[in-house]
């Protein structure tokens, strides 16, 4: 028998805390055996990053184990807890859990599209309070949904979350019926009322103000001016604006040209002066 595995059995205190967190990771499934590993130990041995698969799938078929939030915890986090376990670990978290889960690093994609589905599908239920701190610090597709409920308070959270993302803000515009206070918001703030794309998402966003849309019209390209007037992208009323800038527009360059071009005769002026010799 292998000694160190015999003494990962049979160690306890201080001496088994040493052992789990110096024993190659290849070598530690035998301290599962140990009569002395509870559920301190375990959470403890769960802190090592290089932990084997095989380890952790012996872990999960010791369901005893998983009576402890803590371990179920710290299994759904662990980077190498096998995919289809994680998934069923993530219906047993807390709220604030799934959120830490979906934020943070190294998280498989889909297993971060889980939590935070799990997390949206539990807005609805949520006190104020709580949803303005998740609007604060959740990551951009919960924020986003946050966004798209329309209390002020929580907008004005959502909008100033470090997480949430140009697509998302304009996911949440592309929506046809959006309470204005939202429109309103993304508008009126420094960051996200000077996003180009989302500039151009105000204005056709039919809850967008008149205002707003006025004063957005002279940065956007005569391009896209152009394209935004095309038949059934914006109600009619509201293309004579854009039609009228794109007017304007051609009405400048025109008079730039002519300012520009040079008056009959000055080119053959220039022509006939002779050069000064060197």
């Amino acid at each position: 028998m292998n000694p160190a595995s015999e003494l990962l059995r049979t160690s306890s205190g201080e001496e088994l805390v040493r052992r789990i967190e110096e024993t190659p990771p290849g070598e530690l499934l035998a301290v599962l055996d140990n009569p002395a590993f509870d559920e301190e130990t375990l959470c403890l041995l769960l802190q090592r990053k290089d932990l084997p698969g095989e380890l952790l799938q012996e872990v999960l078929l010791r369901r005893h184990f998983l009576k402890s939030y803590r371990v179920k915890k710290a299994l759904a986090f662990h980077p190498h807890t096998p995919r289809s376990e994680g998934f069923r670990l993530l219906r047993d978290l807390y709220l604030m859990d799934l959120v830490q889960f979906a934020i943070s690093p190294g998280v498989l994609p889909d297993l971060k599209l889980k939590a935070e589905a799990q997390v949206i599908a539990k807005l609805p239920q949520l006190p104020l309070g709580q949803k303005i701190t998740l609007a604060r610090r959740s990551p951009a597709r919960i924020a986003g949904a946050l966004l798209a409920e329309g209390h002020s308070p929580v907008v004005r959270a959502a909008l100033s979350n470090p997480h949430l993302t140009e697509a998302q803000v304009l996911r949440v515009l592309s929506r046809d019926k959006l309470p204005p206070v939202v429109v309103k918001s993304i508008a009126q703030d420094a960051k996200w009322s000077q996003a180009y794309n989302v500039r151009i998402a105000l204005i056709r966003q039919p809850a967008t103000t008149l205002t707003a849309i006025l004063a957005f019209l002279p940065e956007l390209t005569i391009s896209d001016l152009r394209e935004l007037v095309a038949p059934g992208i914006l109600p009619e009323n509201l293309r004579h604006y854009l039609e009228a800038e794109i007017q304007r527009r051609m009405g400048n360059s025109e008079r730039k040209a002519e300012f520009s071009s040079p008056e009959p005769g000055a080119t053959e002026a220039s022509d006939g002066v002779a050069e000064e010799p060197e």
